[in-house]
């Protein structure tokens, strides 16, 4: 069975008497171990798709089964629970908490799973050291570069085995040789086993993926391998 399988899914968002259709009557399937690319400009739909992939949120209509699970009209305690599980997430921004150290920062999924503290910790500092992080454990984000908040992120996604890494343009705020440092952390992290899917509006990080994914006004165009 396929990691991601979506069948017709529409999305539609309703504002007042307008109907915006964010998405149309996509199909999509995503292998186990696969590194995937989703590209297009703003508006075309590659968030809301994100957002479907990513539990973040249920499709209108259609079928859509992540993980092994039919998620086509699930509430959103049930998203929450299989997002929680399965997947993580890497972001532009990095979302860090300003208040916590790298250790804090990167354990917060493991607070969500009602984790001992102990066990969170230890699990926490593991993947720190794994990202390149060991020395920088009680640094909190404001004592970090760019690169080193996004290690951080990335660790933070990574600290539940999830199944499946999602990316939104993770190298949008990071200078030319930095972005391709961490460009690289998700080509490691692929032939480690994981599967990752990257949002993107740039060609260039798109193709360090195994395959692309074109989306233009909610449908996808096409597909090809950079």
């Amino acid at each position: 069975m396929p990691l991601v399988q979506l069948e017709g899914v529409s999305k539609i968002y309703r504002v007042g008497d307008q109907e915006i259709r964010a998405l149309d009557t996509v199909d999509l399937v995503i292998e186990t171990g696969e590194f995937v690319s989703i590209i297009g400009p703003s508006g075309s739909g590659k968030s809301t798709l994100m957002h479907l992939l990513g539990c973040l949120d249920a499709p209108t209509s259609g079928r859509m089964q992540i993980c092994g699970n039919d998620l086509s009209s699930a509430s959103q305690n049930r998203l929450a629970d299989v997002r929680n599980r399965e997947i993580g997430f890497v972001f532009q921004a990095f979302n860090l908490l300003a208040k916590l150290d790298v250790v804090g920062n990167i354990e917060l999924p493991l607070v969500y799973s009602g984790m001992r503290a102990a066990e969170r910790r230890r699990r926490a500092e593991k993947v720190a050291r794994d990202v390149g992080l060991g020395d920088r454990m009680a640094n909190r984000p404001v004592q970090l570069s760019g690169g080193q908040c996004q290690r951080v992120a990335i660790g933070r996604a990574l600290v539940n085995d999830p199944r499946i890494i999602f990316a939104d343009e993770p190298t949008g705020n990071l200078d030319s040789a930095t972005g391709e440092m961490i460009l690289q952390m998700f080509r490691d992290l692929n032939a480690s086993g994981k599967t990752v899917v990257l949002v993107t509006h740039d060609p260039d990080i798109a193709a360090v993926s195994r395959r692309v994914i074109e989306i233009r006004d909610g449908k996808i165009r096409r597909e090809y391998c950079p």
